[in-house]
């Protein structure tokens, strides 16, 4: 296949695409490889990984402030779930790029800022701390974050 039907193909059939790079990837075909089509979707998976780890991020933090600033105790158990939820999700990012924990320290306080901008939103009777508590900007805050039993 030459490399003008294999960038045809990324626009056509993108599955097979990916099936015919790999095939030229592992018998060292470099000259038939779409370079340009390979490094965009490259580039794309790390973005999507470190959008997943801010979204996340921002949701544990705006729950995590309601739980602890917030007086609805018919809410706690379902907020806790939450908590745990995201924190689930965070952990599956590290588990298989645990860079990303860097990445998470440098975004914590935009996170931060954004979760409160949306509590004192939802929520305009409570007061919430304007800067991120100690305990959760921390050098590690995935492990310093408050636990359920910070309750």
């Amino acid at each position: 296949m030459t490399l003008a039907k294999v960038k045809n193909l990324y626009d056509q059939d993108f599955a097979l695409w990916i099936e015919a790079t790999v095939k030229q990837l592992k018998s060292g075909d470099f000259y038939q490889v779409d370079l340009e089509n390979l490094i965009e979707e490259v580039e794309s998976l790390g973005k999507s990984q470190r959008k997943a780890v801010d979204n996340f991020l921002t949701r544990l933090l705006e729950h995590l402030l309601k739980r602890c600033y917030v007086v609805l105790p018919d809410c706690y158990r379902g907020w806790e779930i939450e908590i745990r939820n995201f924190r689930k999700e965070l952990n599956k990012e590290f588990k298989y790029s645990p860079s990303l924990k860097r990445f998470m320290i440098e975004i914590l306080e935009e996170c931060y800022r954004e979760a409160l901008e949306a509590v004192k939103e939802d929520y305009p009777d409570s007061n919430f701390p304007d800067v991120c508590p100690k305990n959760m900007s921390t050098p590690n805050p995935w492990g310093e974050l408050p636990s359920l039993d910070y309750y």
